[in-house]
């Protein structure tokens, strides 16, 4: 599979869309990747249209993009843009999954966007050898149950699994793989003669929602595409082939990763004990939060005395990321946590009880998600 490395000082950092380790440096990764960062003159231009910006936004979670600039442009021309964003169901979704569709929420309320949210339910039985094509189709039905909790709105927002809308997504995908060859694949993804044909075509399956709404409506619609950045090598083949069938390249923006409970590393399903999933039970999540890692010392009179490092600490991330929205409550907590005013069980205890009270409410509209799920699938 693909191993693009990023050799750092002392880390050894690999980020790709199968594998994100080490410790992350988004600088590099931009660099790396040759995208652009997000400006405060991009945001200003973004609250001039949205009237607020996301928390995300503000703190810097969605750090990086392609042709936002060009996307607004557009959308100030009067053409309205579509977002495409999606999942790959290999497992439960956690809050690291959330986090991402939460901003993109936001993105299709203040500007009215219809969202196309992929289920790539194929990748997962190409490259999981124990996925049967029952088990992937029964995940992609899970996970859509959480993507419909979210809240999206359902006149305006459409499920595409990849087997379920095979046809669909086959003809735009033909297209896309007509203009790319086994050499590019094999350059940006790392596919070797031991890779199966499918997981080589698949790419081009996860360029098709690039251009869906421009085939639907005949006419080209601008796309945009809000995802963590180890998602960016499919668009690169994306926007490659896009002026090859006369569409526009699909725009970007890209979010940083969600930190696992543990010490380091992105939060993983294959390591549940560090992640927060939507169908834990409050106690259960309670337990997990209470073995954090966190940037405390190692007894309570040295922290009193010389504070903690909210900069190392999962549990802060957490707060930064989701649940404390308040800018000026999150740059407290940070001064009491540094001074030694705080203490991690304390910290972990506000934050126990904010992911009980979201998991409660998630998991309720996620019951109600049971009825309406086959209404959000594209039809095909």
């Amino acid at each position: 599979m693909f191993q693009e490395k990023i050799d750092l000082a002392n880390e050894n950092m690999i980020v790709t869309p199968w594998v994100v380790s080490g410790e992350i440096d988004y600088d590099k990764l931009i660099q790396q990747f040759g995208t652009e960062p997000i400006t405060e003159a991009l945001l200003e231009r973004i609250k001039k249209h949205t009237g607020d910006l996301h928390l995300q936004l503000r703190r810097r979670i969605f750090f990086s993009h392609r042709d936002l600039n060009w996307i607004l442009d557009m959308y100030e021309k009067g053409e309205r843009f579509y977002l495409y964003t999606g999942r790959g169901p290999s497992g439960g979704v956690h809050i690291g999954h959330v986090v991402p569709w939460l901003f993109t929420k936001y993105l299709q309320d203040k500007f009215g966007a219809k969202l196309y949210f992929q289920l790539t339910d194929d990748e997962k039985f190409f490259i999981t050898p124990e996925m049967s094509k029952e088990k992937a189709l029964s995940l992609s039905y899970e996970n859509a149950l959480d993507v419909i909790a979210v809240g999206f709105d359902p006149k305006k927002t459409k499920l595409i699994s990849d087997m379920k809308n095979a046809k669909v997504m086959y003809n735009i995908a033909i297209d896309v793989a007509k203009h790319v060859t086994a050499s590019t694949a094999k350059a940006v993804f790392g596919f070797t003669d031991s890779s199966n044909i499918g997981i080589i075509f698949f790419p081009s399956m996860q360029a098709a929602p690039c251009f869906v709404e421009s085939v639907f409506e005949k006419k080209n619609v601008p796309c945009l595409i809000p995802a963590a950045i180890d998602q960016d090598p499919y668009w690169r083949i994306a926007r490659d082939v896009a002026p090859k069938l006369g569409y526009y390249k699909p725009a970007q923006i890209h979010s940083r990763f969600l930190p696992g409970l543990g010490k380091g590393g992105k939060m993983s399903s294959s390591m549940p004990e560090t992640c927060i999933f939507t169908v834990d039970s409050p106690k259960v999540a309670e337990k997990k939060i209470m073995n954090a890692f966190t940037g405390g010392r190692s007894t309570v009179e040295e922290q009193r005395k010389l504070g903690a490092d909210p900069s190392i600490c999962t549990v802060y991330d957490y707060e930064r990321l989701m649940f404390e929205s308040d800018d000026e409550k999150l740059i407290e907590l940070e001064r009491l946590c540094k001074t030694g005013q705080i203490l991690c069980g304390e910290c972990k205890q506000i934050l126990a009880e904010r992911v009980k009270e979201f998991l409660i409410e998630h998991q309720k509209r996620r019951e109600k998600a049971k009825d309406l799920v086959e209404s959000y699938f594209l039809q095909s």
